[in-house]
C-alpha cells in the first residue's frame, strides 16, 4: 500500500507546475505570494519531505534531508500555482528543472562576459562587482499591468504639471496646496530656474516610480525619481538576458516588448530640441559623472544602445550661452543633453563650486533656451517621500482625477496635525528623511526597542520637518531560483514613463525588480540586493513593427525616408541612399583611446622583456656578462624592476627574484601588472566604444595574470622553494598574459571603425613602439650585445623578429643584417622604418580631417625621421669627424632622433587634439 501510494504521488507531480508548487518554499505569513497569487495569514503547509524528494529526483535534482523538512505527512498538497506562473512553468523546455543550475550558470557566466557591474562605494572587494540578476522573472499579469500602466502615465502628468507651477506662477504655494518648506525649502528647488520654460516646453522627460504590491494585491506608490533615474540600461540587458534563457515562455505568455519606449524617448529629445526651430540635425549626448559611478555600466550601454555620445563635464563647454562638445575636428554644438548627473553638481558656476562632474555656465544655456536637458534641472523637491501625502489632493486640483495609483500613507511630521495623527501609530511605520543632505536612512519602527522608539519619537517632536513617516507595507515575495528550492523574495517594481511628446508619456512595459535578500525587508542594490527581469504581459500577442518599407516613420522635417514605396501601381520600391550620421570623437574618448593604444604596446613589451629576462637568466646564456648588462639596463628602464636592484652581472639571483616580486605590483613598480590595471583604466572610459567580447578579453587579462601571480607568490610558497617554483610559474603567467594581448591587439586592429579615435590609438601604440625599441636598440649598443651572440638573439626576440631574420639570413650574426631587418625594412612590422612610416601616415589622415574644421590641426608627420631617406652605409658609418672606433654613430643619431621625437609628437598630440592649446597659448604668471 505504502509503495502504491508513493507511485500516485510521483505521477500528481508529473506536470511541470505541480513541481514547481512542490519545490517552492512558502511566502513569509502577511506578504502578497507572486506565486500563488495570495496572500495567507499564515503560511501554508509545506510538501512532505517525501513529496519533496520525489518533486527534486523527477526534477533531475539533488536534495539532501536539510533542504527537505518533513512538515506532514505525504497526502498534504502543495500550494496550487497561479495561471501564469503555471503556464510558465509549463514552457521551460525539454529538460525542465533538471536544466535550471545550468541555465543560472549561464546567466552568471553571460553577465560577467558582458561586463555589467553595479559598483558599490563601500564593497571591499573594490570599485566594481558583477550586476546580480535571479533567473526567473517577475511576472504581471495583463489586468495588473494595465492598471500600473494607466497609473504611472498620471502620475507623469501631475509631476509635469507641478513642475511647470512650481518654476512658474506658483500657484499651489499660494493656495497653501503644496507647502513652501518642502518646495523652497528644499535643497533640490534652483531658484535660479524660476520662470524659465524650458526647450521644448517640458520639463520632465524620464520620470521612475517605486512600487511595491500589498498584502491586499493592490499595488502602492512608495517613491519616485525624477532628477536621474537609474535603470533603463539594466532592465534592458536583464531582459535580453533572461528572454533568451527561456525563449518559448517568453513568446507563449506575450510578453510585451521595450524598443518602441527607448525610440519613443529618443524620438521626442530630438523633436523637443532647439535645433528643429533652425531646421538643423540634433545632436543628443549623455552625460556620465564617469566610471566611478555606481551605474557606470548603464551609463555606457544606454549610450551605446540609444546612439549618443557619451560625454562628461570635462568634454563640454559653453560660449555664447551654447553648449558645444569639444571634438577632434574643434568644437560642435549640442542641442541636447540626457544627462545622469544630479542637479547641484551640472554647473559649478551657479550651483556646487567644487564640482568637477558639470558644465560652467550650463544653467544660463538653459536659460537662454539654447539646449534641452533631460530633465529640466530642479526636480529634485519632487523625489521627497513628503511629497507622496499631497499628491491626491494636487491631482484633484490639477487634473482633475482621483488618482489612479495610491500612495503608501505618509505624514510630513513638519505639519503638526499630521506629527500628532502618526505618533501613536509610529511602531507600525517607517521613518525616512525629508530631505537628502540629513542623511537620515530609512528605520522600520517594528525592529527598535521601546526605548529607541521613544527617542525617535523625541527627534520627530523636536525637528519634525525633517522627518516623514510612511506606513509600512509588508512587500510582495517573488519566486527564486535558489539551486535546489524556490525561495520567496521580497521585491519592490521600478517602473519607468518616459515623454513621446508636448504632454505625451508612455509607459515602458515592465520594470526593474529589485530584490532583498534573505533575510531583508528591504531591497537595495546598494545594500547587496538582487534585481530580476519584469515580464508585463499582454492580452494579446503584441503586433511586430516592420523595420523597412512603408512601415518605418518618416523623417520629421518631411523628407523621404529610406526606403520608400512609388505612389504607381505596380511601381517598384525605391531605396534611397540613408543619411550617414558620423558620430564625433570627443577630445576627452580620443585622449583614453590614444593611452589605450599606449598602454596595450607598453603591457606587450613589458611581457616581452619578463619572458626574456628569465628565460636568458635560466638559459644557455646565462654567463654572458653583455646579455646580462642589456638586460638589467632594459629592466629598470622600463620599469621592470627598481634602480635599487642590484644588477644581474653583480647578482643574478637577486636580480631574478626582484624581477618576480614586481611583476604583480602595482604600488612601487612600473611592471606587467600596473600596465595591465592601466590598460584596463583607460579602456573603462571609453567602454561605449568597445565591444563587449573586447571589454571581457580586458577583464579576463587583469584577472588572470593576478590570481597566477598571487599563486606563485602566496604563502603557500616556503621562502626555499620560492624561486624554485616561481620563475617556472611566473613564465606561465607571462604566457597566458601574452594569449590575451594578442587577442587585444587583434580586436583593435580587426573590430574597431576606422575613425580618427581609432588612429590615435594606434598612434599611440607606435609612438610607445618607436620609443622602446629605438632605446632598446641604443641600449645594445652602449652595453655590447647586439656584439654578443646571446645578445644578438635576445634583440631578435624582443622585436619579436627571430623568426623572419632566420628566414631571411639563415644563421648569419652581422649586424648590418641585423639593422636591415630591424631599422630599414618596412615591410616588418616590429622595424623603425616599419613604425616610424606607419606613424607618418596616420598623423597625415588625422591633418586631412580636420580640413575645414573650425581648428584645423596641422600635419605633424614632418616632425619624425623620414625612413624613406635612411641608408645602411649612412647607419654604419662613423659621424663626420668621428675616429673609426665609433662605427655606427649614424645609427645611434638616427635612434636618438626617434625617440626624441616619439616625446615631442606625444606633447604635440596633447596640445593639439585633447587639450586644444598651441604652443604659443599659455598664462603669465604674476
Amino acid at each position: 500500500m505504502e509503495n502504491n501510494d508513493s507511485l500516485f504521488a510521483a505521477a500528481a507531480l508529473e506536470a511541470p507546475g505541480d513541481l514547481a508548487a512542490a519545490l517552492a518554499l512558502p511566502a513569509a505569513a502577511g506578504h502578497f505570494d507572486e506565486l500563488h497569487g495570495r496572500t495567507l495569514d499564515k503560511a501554508p503547509p509545506a510538501a512532505s519531505q517525501t513529496q519533496t524528494q520525489q518533486a527534486l529526483q523527477l526534477a533531475g535534482t539533488a536534495v539532501t534531508p536539510a533542504s527537505a523538512p518533513d512538515t506532514g505527512p505525504a497526502a498534504v498538497p502543495a500550494a496550487r500555482l497561479s495561471p501564469d506562473w503555471s503556464r510558465f512553468f509549463n514552457f521551460l523546455g525539454g529538460d525542465g528543472f533538471d536544466d535550471l543550475n545550468h541555465r543560472t550558470a549561464n546567466l552568471q557566466r553571460q553577465i560577467r562576459d558582458n561586463g555589467v557591474t553595479y559598483n558599490v562605494y563601500a564593497d571591499a572587494n573594490g570599485p566594481q562587482r558583477p550586476w546580480s540578476l535571479d533567473l526567473f522573472p517577475l511576472i504581471l499579469p495583463a489586468q495588473d499591468w494595465a492598471q500600473i500602466a494607466a497609473g504611472v502615465q498620471q502620475r507623469a502628468r501631475l509631476l509635469e504639471r507641478i513642475m511647470a507651477d512650481v518654476y512658474g506662477p506658483q500657484q499651489l504655494l499660494a493656495l497653501g496646496l503644496l507647502p513652501a518648506a518642502l518646495v523652497q525649502g528644499h535643497p533640490g528647488y534652483l531658484r535660479a530656474m524660476h520662470g524659465v520654460r524650458p526647450a521644448g516646453g517640458t520639463f520632465l522627460h524620464i520620470v521612475a516610480f517605486d512600487l511595491a504590491r500589498g498584502p491586499d494585491g493592490r499595488w502602492w506608490v512608495v517613491s519616485q525619481r525624477t532628477q536621474a533615474p537609474s535603470g533603463l540600461g539594466y532592465l534592458l540587458e536583464n531582459r535580453l538576458a533572461i528572454s533568451r534563457l527561456f525563449p518559448e515562455a517568453f513568446r507563449e505568455l506575450k510578453v510585451q516588448r521595450l524598443a518602441a519606449s527607448y525610440k519613443a524617448l529618443v524620438d521626442g529629445l530630438k523633436a523637443a530640441s532647439p535645433a528643429r526651430k533652425c531646421g538643423e540635425e540634433s545632436r543628443i549626448v549623455l552625460l556620465t559623472p564617469g566610471p566611478y559611478n555606481e551605474t557606470y555600466f548603464e551609463h555606457a550601454y544606454l549610450a551605446r544602445y540609444l546612439g549618443l555620445t557619451l560625454v562628461e563635464g570635462s568634454d563640454l563647454l559653453v560660449r555664447d550661452d551654447k553648449l558645444y562638445l569639444k571634438t577632434l575636428q574643434g568644437l560642435e554644438p549640442v542641442h541636447g543633453l540626457l544627462k545622469r548627473v544630479d542637479d547641484e553638481f551640472l554647473d559649478p558656476l551657479e550651483l556646487r563650486s567644487d564640482s568637477t562632474l558639470g558644465v560652467p555656465g550650463l544653467l544660463q544655456a538653459i536659460r537662454a533656451g539654447n539646449v534641452l536637458v533631460a530633465n529640466a534641472p530642479g526636480s529634485a523637491f519632487l523625489e521627497s517621500s513628503a511629497l507622496l501625502g499631497f499628491l491626491p489632493a494636487l491631482s484633484r486640483h490639477l487634473l482633475d482625477e482621483p488618482l489612479a495609483l495610491p500612495s503608501l500613507a505618509t505624514w510630513w511630521c513638519g505639519e503638526q496635525a499630521a506629527l500628532q495623527a502618526v505618533l501613536p501609530r509610529l511602531k507600525e511605520c517607517v521613518i525616512k528623511g525629508t530631505y537628502p543632505e540629513s542623511g537620515i536612512e530609512s528605520v522600520i519602527a517594528q525592529t527598535l526597542s521601546r526605548r529607541e522608539l521613544d527617542e525617535w519619537a523625541g527627534r520627530l517632536l523636536r525637528r519634525g520637518e525633517d522627518y516623514t513617516v510612511q506606513a509600512y507595507l509588508p512587500l510582495s515575495q517573488t519566486p527564486t531560483w535558489q539551486g535546489q528550492r524556490i525561495a520567496p523574495r521580497s521585491t519592490m517594481l521600478r517602473v519607468f514613463a518616459v515623454a513621446d511628446g508636448a504632454g505625451s508619456w508612455q509607459v515602458l512595459p515592465g520594470g526593474l525588480a529589485r530584490l532583498a535578500g534573505p533575510n531583508d525587508k528591504i531591497a537595495s542594490m546598494q545594500q547587496g540586493g538582487s534585481s530580476a527581469d519584469v515580464w508585463a504581459l499582454a492580452e494579446s500577442a503584441p503586433p511586430r513593427k516592420a523595420t523597412t518599407g512603408a512601415a518605418m516613420s518618416p523623417p520629421a522635417n518631411g523628407s523621404p525616408s529610406a526606403v520608400s514605396l512609388a505612389a504607381e501601381p505596380g511601381a517598384q520600391p525605391r531605396a534611397a541612399t540613408p543619411a550617414r550620421h558620423k558620430p564625433p570623437v570627443t577630445s576627452r574618448a580620443a585622449e583614453n583611446l590614444y593611452w589605450l593604444g599606449r598602454y596595450t604596446e607598453r603591457t606587450e613589451n613589458a611581457i616581452r622583456m619578463a619572458q626574456l629576462t628569465l628565460q636568458s637568466l635560466n638559459g644557455e646564456d646565462q654567463s654572458s656578462q653583455p646579455l646580462l648588462a642589456w638586460l638589467s639596463e632594459l629592466a629598470v628602464k622600463n620599469g621592470l624592476v627598481m634602480d635599487s636592484v642590484p644588477p644581474a652581472t653583480q647578482s643574478r639571483r637577486v636580480f631574478e627574484r626582484s624581477l618576480i616580486a614586481s611583476l604583480a605590483d602595482t604600488e612601487d613598480a612600473a611592471s606587467v601588472g600596473y600596465n595591465l590595471r592601466a590598460l584596463k583604466g583607460a579602456a573603462s572610459a571609453v567602454r561605449e566604444r568597445l565591444s563587449q567580447e573586447q571589454w571581457h578579453v580586458i577583464m579576463r587579462a587583469e584577472a588572470d595574470f593576478f590570481s597566477r601571480c598571487e599563486a606563485f607568490s602566496g604563502p603557500e610558497h616556503p621562502a626555499s622553494q620560492a624561486l624554485e617554483y616561481s620563475s617556472v610559474e611566473a613564465l606561465a603567467a607571462l604566457e597566458s598574459a601574452s594569449g590575451f594581448l594578442a587577442a587585444m591587439t587583434g580586436a583593435q586592429t580587426d573590430r574597431m571603425s576606422r575613425d580618427d579615435g581609432w588612429r590615435l590609438l594606434s598612434t599611440g601604440r607606435h609612438i610607445e613602439r618607436l620609443n622602446t625599441l629605438a632605446s632598446s636598440l641604443i641600449l645594445g649598443f652602449e652595453t655590447g650585445a647586439v656584439f654578443d651572440e646571446g645578445g644578438f638573439g635576445a634583440i631578435l626576440a624582443l622585436f619579436d623578429s627571430t623568426i623572419t631574420f632566420h628566414a631571411q639570413y639563415q644563421q648569419q650574426r652581422d649586424v648590418p643584417a641585423l639593422l636591415d631587418l630591424l631599422v630599414l625594412d618596412r615591410d616588418n612590422p616590429r622595424s623603425l622604418g616599419w613604425v616610424t612610416q606607419t606613424l607618418r601616415g596616420r598623423l597625415a589622415r588625422l591633418a586631412e580631417n580636420t580640413v575645414g574644421a573650425p581648428q584645423p590641426v596641422p600635419d605633424l608627420a614632418p616632425a619624425l625621421p623620414d625612413p624613406g631617406s635612411w641608408r645602411l652605409d649612412d647607419l654604419c658609418s662613423p659621424a663626420p669627424g668621428a675616429p673609426d672606433s665609433e662605427p655606427y654613430a649614424g645609427l645611434l643619431a638616427q635612434l636618438e632622433l626617434c625617440c626624441n621625437a616619439a616625446f615631442e609628437l606625444s606633447d604635440t598630440l596633447s596640445r593639439r587634439y585633447f587639450s586644444h592649446v598651441a604652443p604659443d597659448e599659455h598664462s603669465l604668471g604674476a
